[in-house]
């Protein structure tokens, strides 16, 4: 899994297993944003990073969607 930095680029890519997914997230899969709150105080893979994503405004996504860009 990969450390997610606050300013990031980052594709939302696939859907999530997480239970944290919920069904209207699927319309963000291809998208693009920036990593707003990395969560790294807490540093743990299974932990919501918050993502500007790109005309959707900010949303706490799990980490498993989403891939780095660049």
């Amino acid at each position: 899994m990969p450390y997610f930095r606050r300013g990031q680029k980052v594709e939302i890519f696939q859907k999530s297993e997480d239970e944290s997914w919920d069904p209207y997230m699927n319309e963000y899969i291809g998208r693009h944003g920036i990593v707003v709150d990395p969560d790294t105080s807490i540093n743990d893979p299974d932990a919501l990073v918050e993502v500007s994503i790109e005309g959707k405004g900010t949303h706490r996504l799990p980490q498993d969607c989403l891939r780095e860009l660049e």
